[in-house]
């Protein structure tokens, strides 16, 4: 239930350029077949980072990065970033683009975007792997009430560690909350689900999943340093750390976690991660998380019970207790036992039942788990305002 209901390359070439850029015409690209014009491919990249960024922060002129991981002729693929000045409330933003050297310009694609995937597909430059990972995107999941992730917390699976920040920004306490703030445990960060990882700067790790989205990891000491390496869920990213080199500011050790989905941070309330559905407070940084009837506020210990799968669920009684299990989808049928709060469930195929009314509202669906029984989807927390693995 749903809140309503609610790496290989061709021909390898590093460059890193910093400075004061601002918005032009496009740039002019090199003739198609030659090497790469890495003057023309920054600025081409540059301006259509700034433009991502925002009027307001365009007029500005933040500090841009571009790095170019690997060329070929007429093709680059790299990391594009827009320096936050050294304050509170202030994140870098920044994307991993593909160009290709076109008659007319360089057409450049950001991560996420309509235009990388077939961009991607079409590029020697990027692996097998990473084109399928990318022909999965985008598409507008939690947009359609679909808020699965399938992913873990940013920490080794069993461990507890403190939610040091509710929901908030990326840059702070700009919308959407996309954003939490977690610390302790053994201060080791690790990726929230299997995808393909870049280093955006020191201290700044992206990895791209799969079903559109992506997840940012920032102020790590340590960091590994990749270009579109496979990482499994649970891989090593880094330390949770202070580490503000690409900008903003950091108060003691912590990761600070965003979840993206198709080249933008999304609200990070209602999604699933670590078996907890996310929820905003009243303002930026407050708010917190539930698991089952279990409710756990900014400041609080958030305990990582791993993935929580596609076809499965969190029993949510609505205020502790147990769930009743039946023959049926319906409350006329034997009972055939219980299951505690907070229990993860894995559901077979849904069917319509009698009508219930859970902490997310009121619906008539019911869910037929793996073992033969049946439970109302009122009481499960599943990600999706309907069935996650089709009617039975």
């Amino acid at each position: 239930m749903q809140s309503r209901r609610r790496a290989a390359s061709t021909g390898l070439a590093l460059v890193t350029a910093m400075g004061l850029l601002t918005v032009g015409a496009p740039a002019a690209a090199t003739p198609v077949g030659a090497a790469p014009d890495n003057t023309t491919l920054t600025a081409a990249v540059t301006g259509k980072l700034l433009a991502a960024a925002g009027s307001a922060r365009a007029a500005t002129t933040p500090r841009t990065r571009v790095t170019v991981e690997r060329s070929a002729a007429g093709w680059a693929f790299g990391t594009a970033v827009a320096l936050a000045p050294p304050t509170a409330d202030a994140h870098p933003t920044g994307a991993v683009f593909v160009a290709r050297a076109e008659p007319d310009g360089w057409r450049v694609a950001f991560d996420g975007e309509a235009d990388f995937a077939p961009l991607a597909a079409a590029s020697p430059l990027l692996t097998s792997r990473e084109k399928t990972l990318f022909n999965t995107a985008p598409a507008p999941l939690y947009a359609g009430g679909d808020y699965r992730t399938g992913m873990a917390l940013p920490f080794a699976v069993g461990q507890t560690w403190t939610l040091s920040g509710g929901p908030h920004g990326w840059g702070g306490s700009e919308t959407p909350y996309s954003s939490v703030d977690l610390a302790g445990g053994d201060q080791t960060v690790r990726a929230a689900r299997a995808g393909a990882a870049y280093t955006m700067c020191q201290g700044w790790i992206r990895v791209i999943h799969d079903r559109g989205y992506a997840t940012d990891y920032y102020h790590l000491w340590n960091n590994i340093s990749v270009n579109g390496a496979s990482v499994g869920q649970g891989a090593f990213l880094g330390y949770t750390g202070t580490d503000v080199t690409c900008g903003g500011a950091a108060s003691g050790r912590h990761v600070h976690f965003g979840l993206r989905q198709n080249n933008t941070y999304v609200p990070i309330a209602g999604h699933d991660i670590g078996k907890w559905a996310f929820a905003n407070g009243a303002s930026a940084y407050q708010g917190g998380a539930r698991h089952g009837s279990a409710w756990t506020g900014a400041g609080g210990a958030i305990h990582n019970y791993g993935a929580l799968g596609l076809t499965q669920g969190v029993v949510d009684a609505n205020g502790g207790g147990t769930l009743t299990r039946r023959a049926g989808p319906g409350t006329g049928y034997a009972a055939l036992g219980s299951l505690a709060d907070g229990a993860t469930v894995t559901i077979s195929c849904s069917a319509n039942g009698t009508t219930h009314t859970g902490r997310y509202g009121t619906t008539a669906l019911w869910d037929r788990l793996s073992d033969g029984s049946w439970v109302s989807d009122a009481y499960l927390w599943t990600g999706v305002n309907g069935p996650v693995n089709g009617w039975c």
